[in-house]
């Protein structure tokens, strides 16, 4: 049962936005697939966008805290984190946010 306190405490978003080399977003959509496959305590889920026709994206990673989100950073995840660098045209932009509004919609 959710007590008030839960209901007060806010999830927290991983964001990446970056570009990979041109061809390298499916091999990045691969390595991306494999390293949330090794989150566990405290893992909300996780979406990667792509910009059509482009190999832009933006990765957002929703944790229960920060703690959780720092905990998960194994040594599997940071091995696919290494096979994945190199398929950027540049290092990404990485920003931790709080959720601070979740609408979801009326079912």
């Amino acid at each position: 049962m959710m007590d008030f306190q839960d209901f007060l405490r806010h999830k927290f978003a991983h964001v990446a936005i970056g570009e990979f080399k041109p061809g390298k977003f499916e091999a990045a959509k691969k390595l991306y697939e494999e390293a949330v496959l090794t989150y566990t305590t405290g893992f909300k889920g996780a979406y990667l966008l792509q910009e059509p026709g482009t190999d832009k994206g933006i990765s957002v990673i929703f944790w229960e805290s920060v703690e959780d989100m720092t905990a998960n950073q194994s040594e599997a995840y940071q091995s696919i984190l290494k096979k994945m660098m190199p398929l950027f045209a540049e290092p990404p932009e990485t920003v931790v946010y709080e959720l601070v509004c979740e609408i979801k919609p009326i079912e």
